[in-house]
């Protein structure tokens, strides 16, 4: 699975809307509303790079109102959530 952060900037005025649009299409898992540079943060999973292609530029990028994107592909992932699920195989609660 590929993995994607891809940080975007919104017409500030719509925000929610652009929001709910892009959590809504195939291969975007969460949205996020942040502070800072971006307006929006998009976690991208897909099974193969030439899928980023179809979900990003083809895709995200062109939502109304979404005015730029800057993607940045994770090598690996380090959760904690993951972590506690591993151990907990096989325990009964």
């Amino acid at each position: 699975m590929i993995t994607a952060i891809v940080l975007i900037k919104t017409s500030v005025d719509r925000i929610p809307e652009i929001a709910e649009t892009i959590a809504a299409l195939e291969g975007v898992s969460e949205v996020y509303s942040v502070t800072g540079t971006y307006d929006l943060v998009a976690m991208v999973r897909v099974r193969a790079h030439e899928d980023l292609a179809d979900v990003i530029p083809g895709h995200v990028n062109q939502v109304p109102g979404v005015v730029s994107t800057e993607t940045h592909i994770a090598f690996r992932t380090y959760s904690r959530h993951d972590l506690d699920a591993a151990f907990a195989i096989g325990l009964d609660e």
